[in-house]
């Protein structure tokens, strides 16, 4: 998409110079607004023409039904959706009682912008209607981050060739027709509707609706109010009925006269308030948007956004596509996580509807490791909802017959959602990728009052399902049979690398965290024996290693399935999960996602870099990338071993996921994971950052496309800078206390206002590993240098 001559390359925006109806989909994903807690699709204003209409608030959804050809014990009865709840974005334009219309009439200008520093969408239009009357439309949209409940929509339109009478209808739409949410037609009848009206009022400008939920009982209310301004505008008045309202104003406008509205939205949901008290908060959050202001409103979400991209941004010297796109994927990941407070971060965020609106492991294992060294009380909020979640673990746990918590694959609330259990509740991983989570963020943040609230707890009861899903064997070894790594073209394997190596950081983090807080362990009834039984577990964890072939085996016995055959697997036949069974791909040697890989990434401490190198070599060659989670973990690991062209092209594949729309379902939101996963393969690819055991370390070095990396790190309330070239690295603390840090394996203490510059030592990487037939990654050629 970014290569369509419609959308140019800047580094703080993106940029729509033309109106593409093929594309419509894409756009509403990629000009969403967001904060977290509220979400908009970038529909236009006039809401038709339209892919995909869609307004969301974190963890509104409707129960569906999970159907299954055969019943089995533990199997999940039903799932959560995300739902389109009121669209507050509409405002409707007659001109000389001719519908504004980009279907019909003349185009002469279309312009979109989503401002990265303003926090804004910006729109620009030219238009002619079919009876010859020119206008043009302007309009500005912001989700707010500094009132999490609070939107707003400042919209001008303006006579250009002549007097013409203009009508605006700004409006709140609920239960608002679109595509069939669900393939299964039992699923679609029930999120067909969803919403049953409570209460509708209307007086002056304002306009109230309230809504329930049918099945899943939650209560939402959304609000309108407006400030117009206009010489000669008359305000017809507002009136409301069960799923809509509408204010209307009118105004005889002279050539370049402007009627300008601003739109002030307010929304409120909740699964136990009153349908008085919701009332309550969403008038009053109109009132606190109103007072504030339109002005104030975008003063603050710049305040808000300096903030953030002073602790976070990213500078890449050399790829000017690498620039935008990275800022972009930091922009999205903040929406999706500013105001969620407690809720999730689904895969989508909240710009469309894919996945169902859930959550994965992606959330703890891509997106909160970004958050806690750039937005950390983000990250902190995430974990609260995990922890908000933990009864319901624990509930899910028994139920398979184990102890402590089994964490939902995927969800909205905790309650699993996988109909799928080999793919699902067996990917018990995710109870070690929270626990990782946990650990980074006390390392990062050092909170000792968060490590009390919620991590002793998380942490011990991942720790217990750990002892009662794994066995100790005759020989003392301990196993984790039957479950489920991060490939999905794998299942239900014995002694999953990944999962092992991630368990056993789970114990031994369990156990110091135990030890810093023993009063929160004799709450939690843990016994010095069983602190021993997690160090023992941790100690004698099975790891494989396939003697033969010097590399480790993905799981037991991995290396021994007969190898896919590539070459005879059309191109058109990926992903495979879609042409072929589960039995083909689960007994042979193909992989869908680094799973083997990630392990060397996040639990690089436990290889040796000749192991690293053998170990990615021999993946490469039959990692499929079906999954938009892997390219960026690829290239961090290709970084490693000094692989730097081949890390330069999964980082073009990661940071443009979305922007080029690589795996052609955009359409449905944006990949949070891979967005984030562009932060990931810049910083600790390129800049080699890592923070195995709470120790910060850099072994930065670049590829020969590009010229300078410079990012920005929070570390225990500090902001440390570090910017490097191919030759040298400086490594800074502007203010706050020294910190020590490890470069290329060696001790370095950072003063503040004292910068560090330090030689980068050369790398020899061996041969450039292949891939498999037809899934080379996208080589990225380095951009053109205009001449002088």
């Amino acid at each position: 998409m970014i290569k369509h001559p419609s959308y140019l390359v800047e580094p703080w925006s993106i940029k729509e110079t033309s109106l593409d109806f093929g594309m419509m989909a894409q756009c509403e994903s990629l000009f969403a607004l967001a904060n977290g807690h509220i979400g908009m699709r970038g529909n236009l204003d006039e809401g038709e023409p339209h892919a995909l209409p869609g307004t969301y608030l974190n963890s509104v959804y409707e129960l569906r039904p999970l159907p299954y050809a055969e019943a089995g014990y533990g199997y999940p009865a039903s799932a959560q959706s995300v739902i389109n709840v009121t669209n507050g974005k509409l405002i409707r334009l007659l001109v000389d009682d001719e519908p504004f219309d980009l279907r019909y009439g003349q185009l002469h200008r279309h312009e979109r912008v989503l401002d990265l520093r303003e926090g804004v969408l910006r729109r620009t239009t030219l238009w002619t209607s079919p009876a010859g009357r020119t206008v043009e439309v302007r309009s500005t949209r912001l989700v707010s981050f500094a009132y999490r409940s609070i939107a707003a929509i400042a919209y001008e339109v303006r006579p250009i060739d002549g007097p013409a009478q203009v009508v605006v209808q700004s409006e709140l739409v609920a239960n608002e027709p679109g595509p069939q949410a669900s393939d299964d037609p039992r699923a679609a009848a029930v999120l067909e509707a969803p919403l049953v009206s409570e209460e509708h009022a209307a007086e002056d400008a304002r306009a109230l609706l309230i809504h329930r939920v049918k099945r899943s009982g939650l209560r939402i209310g959304a609000g309108m109010d407006h400030v117009i301004d206009g010489s000669r505008s008359e305000l017809i008045g507002t009136r409301s009925y069960e799923d809509s309202a509408r204010t209307t104003v009118t105004s005889q406008l002279a050539a370049g006269e402007p009627l300008r509205i601003v739109k002030f939205l307010a929304y409120g949901w909740s699964s136990e308030r009153s349908q008085p008290a919701i009332r309550a908060q969403v008038e009053a959050a109109l009132i606190a948007a109103r007072a504030t202001g339109w002005k104030g409103l975008c003063d603050a979400q710049r305040e808000y956004l300096d903030e953030f991209w002073a602790r976070a941004d990213v500078e890449v010297e050399g790829d000017d596509e690498v620039q935008q796109a990275v800022r972009f994927g930091l922009f999205h990941v903040l929406q999706a996580s500013a105001r969620a407070e407690r809720r999730p971060i689904p895969a989508k965020g909240l710009t469309g509807p894919g996945y169902d609106g859930h959550a994965f492991w992606d959330t703890e294992t891509f997106v909160l490791p970004v958050l806690a060294y750039t937005n950390p009380e983000a990250s902190a909020d995430a974990l609260r909802w995990r922890y908000a979640t933990l009864p319901i673990a624990q509930r899910r746990a028994q139920e398979l017959h184990l102890k402590g918590a089994a964490f939902a694959w995927r969800t909205i609330t905790g309650e699993e959602c996988s109909a799928y259990w080999p793919a699902g509740t067996a990917a018990y991983h995710i109870n070690a990728d929270i626990a990782d989570a946990v650990i980074r963020q006390l390392d990062v943040t050092g909170d000792a009052d968060l490590a009390r609230e919620i991590g002793v707890e998380l942490l011990v009861n991942t720790a217990r399902l750990w002892m009662s899903l794994g066995a100790f064997d005759g020989d003392g070894r301990f196993h984790i049979d039957g479950v489920t790594g991060p490939d999905e073209y794998s299942a239900i394997a014995d002694n999953n690398v990944y999962t092992n190596l991630m368990a056993q950081r789970n114990l031994r983090g369990a156990q110091a965290l135990v030890a810093r807080h023993p009063d929160r362990a004799r709450d939690l009834e843990v016994s010095t024996e069983e602190l021993r039984e997690w160090g023992r577990a941790a100690d004698a964890m099975v790891v494989p290693y396939d003697e033969r072939r010097g590399v480790h085996p993905q799981a037991e016995r991995f290396t021994d399935h007969s190898p896919w055959d590539f070459e005879n697997t059309p191109p058109e036949h990926y992903p495979l999960m879609l042409y072929y069974s589960y039995g083909d791909l689960y007994r042979t040697q193909v992989v869908k996602q680094a799973d083997l890989v990630l392990a060397l990434f996040l639990r690089g401490d436990a290889f040796t870099p000749e192991e690293k190198a053998r170990d990615f070599a021999y993946y490469e060659g039959i990692t499929v990338r079906d999954s938009s989670l892997s390219a960026c973990i690829q290239s961090v690991i290709a970084a490693e071993v000094g692989q730097l062209d081949l890390a330069y092209d999964y980082l073009g594949e990661a940071a443009l996921m979305d922007l080029a729309d690589l795996e052609h379902n955009t359409r449905d939101g944006v990949h949070v994971a891979s967005l984030a996963g562009a932060w990931i393969a810049l910083v600790s690819g390129f800049g080699g950052m890592r923070d195995h055991n709470g120790q910060l370390s850099f072994a930065p070095r670049l590829p020969e496309a590009l010229q300078r990396l410079t990012f920005r790190l929070c570390w225990r309330r500090q902001t440390l800078h570090v910017s490097f070239d191919h030759e040298s690295v400086s490594y800074e603390v502007r203010e706050g206390m020294p910190l020590r840090i490890l470069h290329f394996g060696e001790t370095v203490d950072v003063k503040p206002g004292a910068p560090v510059r330090l030689d980068i030592p050369p790398i020899t990487a061996g041969p450039r590993p292949s891939q498999p037939a037809g899934r080379v990654p996208l080589h990225r050629e380095p951009p053109q240098v205009e001449p002088e």
